[in-house]
């Protein structure tokens, strides 16, 4: 892993933060990206000491702000080894008839489009150069239905299978692909979802010992560290005090 390029959405925290710290550990150059500078800053001044670190403030819905931000990179980091697609939200828990079409239209430009627009830029130069990872950052929720899940679990089943068909395209090059579903994660993810409401989202992991950033990280590096014939496609995992539950039924009473 030594050595490599890494360009990361949604870095500024959770999952994305966490991947930053594990690649820069391991001597690489990381392209970090989020919308708010602010963290994004820390976490440079945090790993400057061990990494090359380039931050790019950038929102993965704008297509052309993508596109800009990859083709003026520094040279230094313009040969892209791994793309880390991580960014993404889940905005309410509303059942469909009663959720506002703005959430819907958020988690679409972001979890699909934020993450097509990054995956067509970068990965023309992989296969020129006929190497290079992507990891795409999927959630239980996209193959495991709950109430309140519609969009947002709509939006991972299409990273899930976006994936599994960039294989497809991409037989008879050394270019990877890799889907990560992740259940339970105790990040701001909730505190997203339940727009800033900190009680709401705490009670999301009441009693439990969720998965952490840190273990999605050590996941993503062991996917990396694979030789190079190998390739992850589908990893899915939970805490142990989350599993699947019973079918749902709805009884009349009589």
């Amino acid at each position: 892993m030594n050595g490599k390029t890494v360009f990361i959405t949604g870095a500024s925290a959770g999952f994305g933060a966490a991947c930053a710290r594990m690649f820069a550990a391991g001597g690489n150059r990381l392209i970090l990206t989020a919308r708010r500078i602010d963290p994004l800053q820390h976490l440079q001044e945090e790993l400057s000491p061990h990494a090359e670190i380039h931050i790019i403030p950038l929102d993965v819905c704008d297509r052309e702000a993508v596109q800009g931000a990859i083709e003026s990179l520094p040279e230094r980091f313009r040969t892209i080894d791994v793309l880390l697609n991580n960014a993404g939200l889940a905005l309410g828990l509303e059942p469909a008839h009663q959720v506002s079409l703005d959430d819907w239209d958020t988690m679409v430009d972001t979890n699909i489009k934020g993450l097509m627009y990054c995956t067509r830029c970068i990965l023309p130069g992989m296969v020129e150069r006929n190497r290079g990872h992507i990891i795409n950052i999927s959630s239980t929720a996209g193959a495991w239905p709950y109430p309140g899940g519609n969009v947002y679990g709509g939006t991972k089943a299409f990273v899930t299978q976006f994936s599994r068909n960039l294989r497809c395209d991409l037989l008879g090059t050394r270019v990877r692909v890799s889907c990560i579903q992740p259940g339970m994660a105790e990040t701001e993810f909730s505190k997203v979802r339940f727009k800033g409401d900190e009680a709401q989202a705490a009670n999301v992991y009441r009693g439990t010992e969720p998965l952490t950033a840190e273990d999605i990280a050590e996941t993503v590096r062991w996917i990396v560290s694979q030789p190079p014939h190998v390739n992850i496609n589908t990893l899915e995992l939970m805490s142990i005090d989350q599993t699947w539950g019973p079918f749902a039924i709805h009884r009349e009473q009589k």
